[in-house]
């Protein structure tokens, strides 16, 4: 098994569907694969989430398959001939009542509250901010502007207001659609865009956990912050989820690309201290897109994540859409592994000043601190829901974190925990019998031999969700 802490996310695409070049991704490294519900319908999504199950099963692996929600279109419509080309200085009209194509002089919109949404002196950034217009005025159900960046205008580019302010809902009618969708091939992780405060994701989790309940499935809850409205509410946002994804794309927009690097080392640093999930995304390695390797800056972006203590990196059209999905993914794994070697250790500095108010936690704790200072070859969390293994995870440790579950949902959540390696194994209810079996696998896999000092975590009685209650450190004979 790979000694990669560090987990890799991959958007599946035209380029990574054939199911060979899906296994083949799967073996190289990518633990969770991320479905685009901007592409495709419901019955293109199912199929796609079989294609995952079944490369996984024939890789020997398990992975986790996130569903990534489109969220509110804030985009033009579309021009006659495709495309203009807009000169800095020119005027230009944004019209929501306009159903003709668009030309020289302006276009539709899909995002027909826009009018309502700008005021004159406004900055308006389309086509990922590089055209950028200044509101002049507007009348009725029509954005005058005027083209202070010019450069060529498509059809449907995305519409960004600097600074904020768009009141788009997180979630459209055919986001609610489609998490029914997601939860009826149970996906493990629902990606909700665009959210600006907490109650964006209290309504999402409501609807999965609805549309999930038939299945006995529970999904965890990722919130893209790609809004400048996310940042002051950061922490209820993460309160209301599972995780968040620093969705760099649509953030730079918003509120400035040198804004961007700070904010992602202080949403990775907040996601860890709340016990929450943080995969890191856009442009890690885009050069990939056209080329078999990436740039130097590309390596050190990666890195410098990894570094910061992103539980993922995530790969998107580099995946879906590259000429070089396999070698994207290979190189991926060779920077976060070294990556992963050189992290810095702060154990004590973790522990110092916190309180734990949990037996499970306060096990899992001691869990880490002791195998940290015993020189440990693993430690081995016995888990039904996974929660002992994310307090662990939460937690900078060269010691590999082991989680052995009966429960193959929870295996597959498991995939995005940075530094938790999930085994399926049906557990006794005896708890000896349990230890027993465990470091049975072990042994089996070559992750501990004779000789070898580990820690394990199990609960009395055993099987009893979050019922963690005993550390024993083990010796194997």
């Amino acid at each position: 098994m790979p000694r990669r802490a560090t987990k890799i996310v991959a958007t599946l695409g035209p380029a990574s569907s054939d199911p060979a070049m899906l296994e083949q991704m799967i073996r190289a490294g990518v633990n969770v694969v991320r479905l685009n519900f901007s592409h495709g319908k419901a019955q293109d999504q199912i199929d796609r989430a079989t294609m995952v199950r079944e490369a996984a099963r024939r890789a020997g692996r398990e992975v986790a398959i996130m569903a990534d929600l489109q969220g509110p279109k804030i985009r033009v419509g579309v021009f006659a001939q495709g495309k203009v080309l807009l000169v800095q200085g020119q005027q230009f009209v944004l019209d929501a009542s306009r159903t003709e194509p668009g030309d020289i002089d302006g276009v539709g919109l899909d995002y027909k509250e826009l009018p309502r949404d700008v005021k004159s002196g406004d900055l308006l950034l389309l086509n990922d901010g590089l055209i950028v217009l200044t509101v002049d005025n507007v009348r009725g159900d029509q954005v005058h502007t005027t083209v202070k960046v010019g450069g060529e205008l498509s059809n449907n580019k995305g519409i960004n207001k600097q600074g904020g302010g768009l009141t788009a809902p997180a979630l459209t009618a055919k986001d609610i659609d489609d998490i029914k969708t997601a939860m009826s091939f149970q996906a493990d992780y629902l990606a909700v865009s665009f959210p600006k405060n907490s109650t964006d994701m209290e309504m999402a989790r409501q609807l999965a956990n609805v549309a999930a309940a038939p299945y006995q499935h529970k999904p965890g809850l990722i919130a893209k912050i790609e809004r400048a409205e996310a940042i002051p509410r950061l922490e209820e946002i993460l309160k209301a989820s599972d995780g968040i994804m620093v969705a760099r794309g649509d953030l730079a927009i918003e509120v400035g690309n040198a804004v961007v690097p700070a904010l992602q080392k202080r949403m990775i640093r907040m996601a860890r201290e709340m016990d929450r999930l943080v995969i890191t995304a856009t442009q890690m390695m885009e050069s990939m897109i056209a080329n078999p390797v990436p740039t130097r800056a590309e390596v050190s972006d990666v890195a410098n994540a990894v570094l910061d203590g992103t539980d993922a990196v995530m790969l998107s059209a580099e995946t879906a859409a590259g000429k070089y999905p396999l070698e994207t993914v290979q190189e991926m794994a060779k920077i976060c592994e070294e990556a992963d070697k050189a992290e810095y250790t702060e154990l004590e500095a973790d522990f110092s000043g916190k309180k734990f108010g949990r037996i499970d936690q306060s096990i899992a704790m001691g869990a880490l601190f002791t195998a940290h200072h015993l020189g440990a070859k693993a430690i081995v969390a016995l888990t039904d829901s996974g929660s002992t293994p994310l307090w662990m995870s939460r937690h900078r440790i060269h010691v590999p974190i082991y989680a052995l579950t009966p429960r193959v949902a929870t295996q597959r959540k498991m995939a995005l925990y940075r530094n938790v390696r999930p085994l399926l194994m049906g557990t006794s209810v005896d708890r000896d019998t349990a230890l027993a079996e465990a470091e049975g696998h072990l042994k089996s896999r070559g992750i501990v031999h004779r000789g070898d000092v580990y820690a394990i975590t199990c609960g009395e009685p055993m099987g009893a969700p979050g019922g963690t209650n005993m550390l024993k450190i083990c010796q194997v004979g």
